[in-house]
């Protein structure tokens, strides 16, 4: 079993592994625990809970290492969470050998979060993908109250790697 969240570069996946993976494969791997996942998700304390085609389920909850000066949770955690989840979305629908960048993203935030929040789901679902980009949007949703904290659309380069 692969440690939980990559702790060094060498524990990431090989490009020639990458290559022979589907993005679905790849993405499916993370989520039951094959591949570590990225160290940003214990930086920002979230995990892959769903993947299937075209959509992936992040779970959060913000600490107070997250925090803005202001007293609140930092802009940038909302868009860290909505950017995967688009992203992955996309990466699902990928054949083996091709990848992604995000090209682009927008986030709205309708209510703030703070560290005794409930948790939050980052729900990324695909709007198009072609040849050449694909796009998605996501909703950062309350696990228990259904309220909608935030949500946002991206535009991804789609390229061989």
């Amino acid at each position: 079993m692969p440690p939980l969240f990559v702790e060094s570069a060498d524990q990431l996946l090989t490009l020639e592994t990458m290559r022979s993976l589907s993005g679905l494969e790849f993405i499916q791997g993370i989520q039951q625990g094959r591949y570590p996942a990225p160290p940003i998700c214990q930086t920002m304390n979230f995990t892959m809970i769903e993947a299937v085609e075209g959509r992936v389920v992040f779970e959060g909850r913000p600490h107070f290492a997250h925090y803005n000066p202001l007293g609140g949770v930092h802009g940038g955690w909302f868009g860290t969470l909505l950017d995967s989840c688009m992203a992955c979305a996309v990466q699902t629908t990928l054949a083996a050998g091709f990848g992604y960048t995000t090209l682009e993203y927008r986030v709205n935030i309708t209510r703030p979060l703070m560290e005794n929040s409930e948790p939050v789901h980052a729900v990324g679902e695909t709007l198009h993908v072609g040849r050449r980009t694909g796009t998605s949007e996501g909703k950062l949703i309350g696990a228990d109250s259904g309220k909608l904290y935030a949500f946002g659309t991206t535009t991804c380069l789609i390229m061989e790697i």
